[in-house]
């Protein structure tokens, strides 16, 4: 395989994995499994570099998706997972950047900031009555998954557990 085929299908596995579905870890290992040993595969043996920037790939794709899910503007939207799922997502994020040896606290004070706004944002807008809550999850998983993204309890939104599912 010459040098610029090579690259192309490396470029190709990073943007399948990088706009993957919604567990980017496994179009990550399908990635990896396809280029290094799939018999209908190339079968390269893949420098750190080129696996890192896979992973790179992976962990772009977790943050986007959290972060969709932490957007209060797609609540409405069919694309839009919710709370628990960016719960979810956010400790997928936190294993595969231990396994990894990734660092997440530059995203972390992101994520937990958007967080933050969305709750802010629904309970003034749920006081209004101009949006019904969408909280899907419960009093306890929001504030496992804030106090896990730093966020002080203080900090959280007047009547805040009123926005969760009772039984979340």
């Amino acid at each position: 395989m010459i040098a610029g085929e090579r690259d192309a299908l490396l470029e190709e596995e990073e943007l399948l994995v990088r706009h993957s579905g919604e567990i980017p870890e496994v179009a990550l290992h399908s990635s990896l499994y396809y280029l290094r040993e799939d018999d209908e595969g190339p079968r390269l043996r893949l420098t750190d570099e080129e696996i890192g920037h896979l992973e790179e790939a992976a962990l772009a794709r977790y943050q986007e998706i959290i972060l969709r899910d932490l957007d209060p503007a797609n609540r409405n939207r069919s694309l839009f997972r919710g709370i628990r799922r960016a719960n979810h997502n956010w400790y997928r994020l936190v294993r595969f950047c231990h396994k990894t040896g990734r660092s997440y606290e530059e995203f972390r004070l992101l994520a937990a900031a958007a967080l933050l706004g969305y709750l802010r944002l629904e309970a003034a807008e749920v006081a209004t009555g101009e949006h019904v809550p969408s909280i899907n999850c419960s009093a306890d998983a929001l504030l496992t998954f804030a106090l896990a993204m730093g966020i002080d309890q203080a900090a959280l939104p007047a009547g805040w557990t009123g926005l969760c599912e009772q039984n979340g």
